[in-house]
């Protein structure tokens, strides 16, 4: 017997966040490599000859591999992640190294690269939140 009037049942969708950091510094360079669609971060530890083009971050442990199909988010902007190096994983984990191409590709140039969407990047600033989570 079914009695009805009771409410479906809804399954919630989990959000798996794989990694999260706070900017901390941004090199002088950096300006010139976002006006060509490209960020390249680092953990706190980065040389100084690589923290002049790169973002630098608070970031400890990458929880689980990056795919594509996986979100970056920037501040409040979203971008689909389209393809990830080899090696980009190894660089996360053990470096905090990314280097993120806003270039549409679903192919990578580099072993360590990761492409995404072709969209503008929002300003990248002090303070701001860096998450790559799960895209499904």
């Amino acid at each position: 017997m079914f009695l009805g009037g009771g409410d479906a049942c809804s399954l919630e969708q989990i959000t798996v966040v794989k990694y999260t950091a706070r900017v901390t510094q941004i090199g002088p360079l950096v300006s010139e490599f976002v006006d060509h669609g490209v960020l390249v971060l680092f953990g706190a530890d980065a040389p100084e000859e690589l923290a002049e083009f790169s973002v630098l971050h608070d970031g400890q442990t990458l929880a689980a591999p990056v795919e594509p199909g996986d979100e970056v988010l920037l501040g409040e902007s979203s971008f689909k992640i389209l393809a990830v190096g080899d090696v980009a994983n190894n660089n996360l984990g053990a470096l905090g190294h990314l280097i993120l191409k806003f270039n549409g590709q679903s192919t990578v140039e580099m072993p360590g690269d990761i492409c995404l969407e072709a969209r503008p990047l929002p300003a990248v600033e002090v303070g701001m939140q860096l998450t790559i989570q799960d895209g499904s």
